[in-house]
């Protein structure tokens, strides 16, 4: 079983204390976003948990206390963007405090362990084509020797909330050759400080560039770190052109507080703050309580790690 935490909402930014609280516990209850009333029970033991999967803008506070995770095997997908307080105003400054969390996580488990992830990429008068190649090679100047890898993903208005999040910032229609062309520019940027780069569940096919499809829940990377074969299928509850293997996600929507506006995992501004308010930290559940209509079964869970892997 591979972890996802989480697609939802930034767990290491916010509820870092929660989730090592859930790891000693050996279990978490997570609430069912189509069923609010049915809670899953998921145990944590590391027995059965091949990998942990981490989103995250800003995991400072998980830094101190990673020695807590030495029983498990996990990686991070951390977002770094150009984008200023209009679009990610909860971010701290990315020039200094961010970037140089990237390097001190990436210092304690390896460059292999850390994604840097530089989406999704939206278009607009002042976060303009130049712009984006100018801002992407400065980053990458500053983390190509802490990272082997960047994933990248355009703007997507159809979340619910997404449209309605961006209707002030006068964005500019993302045509598919005006995607294509950046990725080539960004992609001559990361080849040339030796990163690989891929494409977050997008539709088109850009290998002839040296763009891959990503994983970003990776059965390939947990088999390279873990040095076993990870016998997981493909997540049919993601998009199509999504490449990630199964997972579980612990996270709740309307639970992060970095309220970027491109967010496709909050869509109510006062449930966030609703929510955030009935965190827990030595609560099972993310926020809120177990009330008495709510249902909890056991989730079954197993290891999908298969024999030992020959070099």
């Amino acid at each position: 079983m591979i972890i996802s935490a989480s697609r939802r909402t930034d767990i290491p930014s916010f509820y870092s204390d929660w989730f090592y609280n859930r790891i000693k516990e050996g279990y978490v209850l997570v609430r069912n976003p189509m069923n609010f009333r049915q809670i899953s029970r998921i145990s944590l033991a590391p027995d059965v948990v091949d990998g942990i999967v981490f989103w995250t803008k800003n995991p400072l506070p998980m830094l101190e206390h990673l020695n807590e995770l030495k029983a498990y095997m996990y990686y991070f997908q951390f977002t770094i963007t150009p984008y200023g307080k209009d679009i990610e105003p909860n971010i701290p400054i990315k020039k200094t405090d961010i970037v140089s969390v990237f390097k001190r996580i990436s210092d304690v488990i390896g460059p292999d362990r850390v994604i840097w992830r530089y989406d999704p990429i939206l278009l607009n008068m002042k976060y303009s084509w130049d712009y984006h190649v100018r801002a992407f090679e400065k980053i990458a100047a500053q983390l190509y020797a802490y990272t082997r890898k960047v994933t990248i993903s355009f703007i997507d208005t159809d979340y619910r909330g997404v449209k309605s999040n961006m209707k002030d910032l006068a964005l500019v229609r993302f045509l598919p050759e005006i995607q294509t062309e950046l990725s080539l520019a960004l992609a001559k940027v990361a080849h040339s400080y030796g990163l690989n780069i891929d494409t977050c569940a997008e539709k088109m096919d850009l290998q002839h560039l040296g763009i891959n499809h990503a994983r970003c829940i990776d059965d390939q990377l947990f088999e390279k770190i873990l040095g076993c074969q990870i016998n997981a299928a493909k997540d049919k509850s993601q998009r199509l052109e999504c490449g990630c293997i199964a997972s579980i996600d612990i996270g709740m929507y309307n639970t992060c507080y970095n309220a970027c506006q491109y967010c496709y995992a909050n869509y109510s501004p006062n449930s966030v703050r609703g929510n955030y308010a009935r965190h827990d930290p030595s609560s099972p559940l993310l926020t809120g309580e177990i009330g008495e209509r709510d249902k909890i079964h056991e989730r079954k869970v197993t290891s999908c790690r298969g024999g030992q892997m020959t070099l």
